[in-house]
């Protein structure tokens, strides 16, 4: 009788743990606050997001170290850091194994890559965050329990200064993802926010930009008026 109450008492505990679990892990939704967080890195200890202050952030997941998509993804990143650090952007990289796989793969990758455009080899500068217990991935919804716990944690998450998530992307593991897309958001979120205008579809940076209605006639007087609410505008103008 004791063994059943003991093994009813445990079932009970595990259930209720997988249901705050699954609480716990929902997707954040654009416009909450990222998911605080403190976890070991190559860079060492991050405490998210108080290390990274007026920075916008860029969280980028992966579900193991050494696999072929992934790498091609961090090499990529790591050409682009500079573009990034001049968009005030910290990145980072989660990724469920543990640090010592990250020390390897970060060495490996690193070797790989080609020089920069000074002939300087080129370091991987951002950190790569341990993330075996999986409990970030939880926090930012990136688990789904009905398949391969790991194979969904391919997501994307840009936060702003502020700490709100502005863009979430999540990208099958079969499918490189496009990073010069990921600096095209940036560079539209920033500019919408710096100018108060809208980006339209396949904006690039220097594009016209919609801008927010509705305003007076007067206001929109020397702008191209389209259906009367497609108001387009040089930047600035």
């Amino acid at each position: 009788m004791k063994k059943i109450i003991l093994f009813s008492v445990m079932l009970f505990a595990v259930a209720h743990l997988w249901s705050q679990t699954k609480v716990n892990s929902r997707i954040p939704l654009l416009g909450e606050y990222a998911p605080e967080f403190t976890a070991e890195s190559t860079n060492g200890t991050i405490e998210f997001p108080a290390d990274f202050g007026t920075k916008w952030k860029i969280i980028c997941s992966h579900p193991a170290d050494f696999t072929p998509v992934c790498t091609s993804e961090l090499i990529e990143l790591a050409l682009m850091q500079q573009e990034f650090k001049d968009l005030n952007v910290a990145l980072l990289v989660v990724s469920t194994d543990v640090l010592e796989r990250h020390v390897g793969w970060k060495k490996a990758m690193e070797d790989m890559i080609a020089n920069d455009k000074n002939n300087e080899p080129v370091k991987i500068k951002f950190p790569l965050i341990d993330d075996s217990k999986m409990a970030i991935s939880w926090q930012y919804g990136m688990v789904n329990p009905t398949v391969d716990s790991r194979q969904a944690v391919r997501g994307v998450f840009i936060i702003d200064p502020q700490n709100r998530i502005r863009s979430i992307s999540f990208y099958p593991k079969e499918v490189g993802r496009n990073m010069d897309e990921v600096k095209r958001t940036v560079i539209a979120l920033q500019t919408a926010q710096n100018y108060t205008v809208l980006t339209p579809v396949n904006w690039q940076p220097g594009g016209d930009v919609l801008l927010p209605y509705p305003k007076s006639v007067d206001y929109y007087s020397n702008h191209k008026n389209i259906a009367g609410y497609m108001l387009y505008s040089k930047l600035g103008k």
